[in-house]
Parts: C-alpha cells; sequence; structure tokens
C-alpha cells in the first residue's frame, strides 16, 4: 500500500467521523427546537455501580413520556414510559459521583416490571408530577409516590 492509498483512507475515515458528528449535531438542534426537558436516565440495576446515565430529552405525549437519547443515532423514542403503569418508588439527591446539575433530584420510578432512574432538575420535577398526577376523569394513573 501506498502512503497516497493510506492518506486516502486517512480522509475517508476522518470524512465519515465528521459526517457523524454533523448528523449528531442536527439531530440535537432538530430536538431542543420541538421543546422537552433536559432528564438523564437509566434503567436500575442491581447492585447500583453509578454506570448507565444517559443524557437526553423527554417529551409528553398523552399518556407517554418519551425520552430521547442526545447521543443516540435513533430518530424514535429511546424509552416510552406510560403515565397509566408508572409509579414513582423512591427520591432521591444525586450522590457522590454522579455529574448531575445542583438542584436535580434524581426519581426512581417503575413501569411494569422494569425501574428506571431519572435525573431532574426542580422546575422539570414539578411538570413530571403534575403530569403524573394529571389524567382525564375516571381513568387511573397508577400514581403512587413512596412517602
Amino acid at each position: 500500500m501506498g502512503t497516497t492509498m493510506i492518506a486516502e483512507l486517512a480522509a475517508i475515515v476522518v470524512l465519515a467521523v465528521l459526517l457523524v458528528i454533523l448528523f449528531l449535531l442536527l439531530r440535537r438542534i432538530r430536538l431542543l427546537r420541538r421543546g422537552g426537558v433536559d432528564v438523564a436516565l437509566r434503567e436500575k440495576r442491581v447492585p447500583d455501580d453509578g454506570r448507565g446515565w444517559h443524557s437526553g430529552l423527554g417529551r409528553y405525549r398523552g399518556n407517554e413520556f418519551r425520552w430521547y437519547r442526545i447521543t443516540g443515532l435513533s430518530s424514535g423514542a429511546n424509552v416510552v414510559l406510560d403515565r397509566t403503569r408508572l409509579e414513582i418508588i423512591d427520591r432521591r439527591a444525586p450522590r457522590d459521583g454522579e455529574m448531575h446539575p445542583p438542584g436535580s433530584t434524581v426519581l426512581t420510578c417503575r413501569d411494569g416490571d422494569r425501574q428506571w432512574e431519572l435525573a431532574i432538575n426542580a422546575d422539570a420535577l414539578t411538570g413530571f408530577s403534575s403530569w403524573l398526577e394529571s389524567t382525564p376523569p375516571g381513568r387511573s394513573t397508577g400514581y403512587r409516590q413512596a412517602s
């Protein structure tokens, strides 16, 4: 392989990386323009090793809270939480080593048989709680909050 061919391959790799970065940047701009709340999310695991947090945007759509991972390549929601099955089972302050913004609250929620942790700021927490508690008359939200 000559140096010209290596240079061409390197240029192709650099171009591919730049295209992926451009795609992610455009995706983030598109998500931000549609609105939403900043939410870090992870699936709760036992034992808790403190890893697995991903930044994203959450949007409310009817009975669903749709979470979109900022750095993902998928155009659809990465996690969909259904408020008719969702319950908050715990809330806590961020632990040492968790890089959430000051004033964030970490909610542990159960949606069916899966548990999720959401790190959310105070304003977004108010909106999330209001959305979770509100539902048309005669329909249960399944909302139960740990005391």
